[in-house]
């Protein structure tokens, strides 16, 4: 990867988990009823045939990881963790009512997933209390896929022991590195045999997936440190990785990410070269590259869905399978009903408030009109196959201007063009947000006046 392409290219971006992506959302025009509405539709289109997936937001973390851009609640008093789940089913309560008075279905849990947060910040007991609430007034899903965010320094075998038997199959640790140095940069020190505990017991217990989130281009980075983190995740040989580029964000994030001098970070062309040696010693160590960020090994299920091209990607990352409506639940949570998103409250007391006062919580969201849902189809088929096409139906009027900017791009070899398609390259991948981008036409045509994204290098 030339230095040339990354001064070219390294510019703010999103990392489309969505489109619109959030900070375009059309907040005037949403509403709390237009949201109920988008997913009454939804849930009638496809409870039936495909179910559908939750997302619940466990926000509580017991000390804060300054390279972390997440909505959590840090806090040393586990007091918190029961009025806090009795908010979530309740929240749940409420969109069961919503469902069962206009639709007389009870909803079918294809997909479900624990993020935070911490979710092991929770007891095993009070995670099976809040599991078993969700699951007795649905149906679940034959074959469903359930996961979970695990911290390797306070998961416990009873953690992983008590999701399983709920029906928890994958779980994912959050490794980021293995440096000391890097480690107590950005305050997340756990030494490797926390890390090989809990993958070794989830194991035993008989989990089918264990993930292992990696991050580069963190303070005091180098090759040689992650170098010797890639070599030591692989003693353990999880059956994914995320390979994630630090976000450095701290105009949004305030004091959360000045945890150490931005000097300490590494340069665009030192983190490109972090991520193209990751990438080349993963693949050599028998890694697949799945879509952006990601790999797996053969046998694992999202490396196949790639293949077939079953693989989708929502606000939880991508997925081996997909739903037409997420329904997120919990402080800051995101729904998705494919026709409309929404996003929860973002404090524990305001959500909890609403929920009591008997409100789905929801206080901003987008609801997508035709071209919106003609772009996202085009931005999903990028970000999960690399390639999409168009048609005179699927066309838009600013396609002249994406193709433009895609000639040049094609010029240096990121991305092949027909007259109605464009398909990334291998070359490409690392540049697949820049690509996305010439699609983005809620960006295109509101452009920020200030910085609102991470780079894309």
């Amino acid at each position: 990867m030339n230095t040339s392409l990354i001064d070219k290219y390294n510019i703010p971006g999103p990392r489309y988990t969505s489109y619109p992506t959030v900070p375009f959302w059309d907040d005037a025009a949403f509403s709390a009823d237009l949201w109920q509405q988008s997913v009454i539709r939804s849930f009638r289109e496809s409870n039936a045939s495909e179910g559908i997936s939750i997302y619940i937001h466990l926000p509580f973390c017991e000390q804060l990881c300054t390279f972390c851009a997440c909505h959590k609640r840090i806090t040393k008093q586990h007091s918190v963790e029961t009025p806090y789940l009795e908010s979530v089913l309740k929240e749940w309560d409420l969109y069961l009512e919503l469902l069962a008075t206009e639709t007389g279905q009870k909803p079918i849990i294809k997909e479900l997933h624990l993020g935070g947060g911490t979710p092991t910040f929770f007891s095993p007991a009070n995670l099976r209390m809040l599991l078993e609430g969700i699951f007795s007034k649905a149906i679940i899903a034959e074959n469903p896929e359930f996961s979970f965010e695990g911290h390797p320094n306070n998961t416990t075998y009873d953690h992983l022991k008590t999701l399983y038997d709920l029906g928890f199959r994958r779980c994912s640790f959050g490794v980021q590195d293995y440096d000391l140095q890097v480690q107590k940069a950005i305050n997340r020190v756990q030494p490797f045999e926390n890390v090989a505990n809990v993958t070794n017991w989830a194991r035993e217990i008989g989990y089918k997936g264990v993930s292992h989130d990696l991050v580069f281009g963190l303070p005091f980075h180098t090759w040689e440190k992650m170098e010797y983190t890639i070599r030591k995740t692989l003693e353990l040989k999880p059956d994914r990785l995320a390979f994630y580029s630090y976000a450095h964000v701290p105009w949004i994030k305030g004091v959360g990410q000045r945890g150490f001098d931005e000097n300490d970070l590494p340069s665009g062309e030192e983190k490109r070269k972090l991520y193209e040696n990751g990438k080349k010693l993963l693949e050599e160590l028998g890694y697949k590259e799945v879509g952006m960020d990601h790999f797996s090994l053969p046998h694992d299920d999202l490396y196949q869905s790639m293949i077939s091209g079953d693989i989708h990607r929502n606000f939880m990352g991508y997925s081996s399978s997909k739903t037409q409506l997420m329904i997120g639940l919990g402080m800051s949570a995101i729904s998705d009903s494919w026709y409309a998103f929404a996003q929860n409250e973002k404090t524990v007391e305001g959500y909890q408030k609403m929920v009591n006062e008997g409100k789905i919580p929801v206080v901003k969201g987008h609801i997508l009109n035709t071209e919106d849902l003609n772009i996202r189809q085009h931005i999903l088929n990028l970000m999960c196959r690399l390639e999409t096409s168009w048609t005179l139906e699927t066309a838009f009027p600013e396609l002249p201007n994406a193709l433009e900017a895609l000639q040049e791009m094609e010029k240096d070899g990121l991305v092949e063009l027909t007259e109605s398609s464009i398909k990334i390259t291998d070359k490409g991948r690392a540049f697949t947000r820049n690509v996305a981008m010439t699609f983005d036409l809620r960006m295109m045509r509101n452009k920020p006046e200030t910085r609102i994204f991470s780079m894309t290098i």
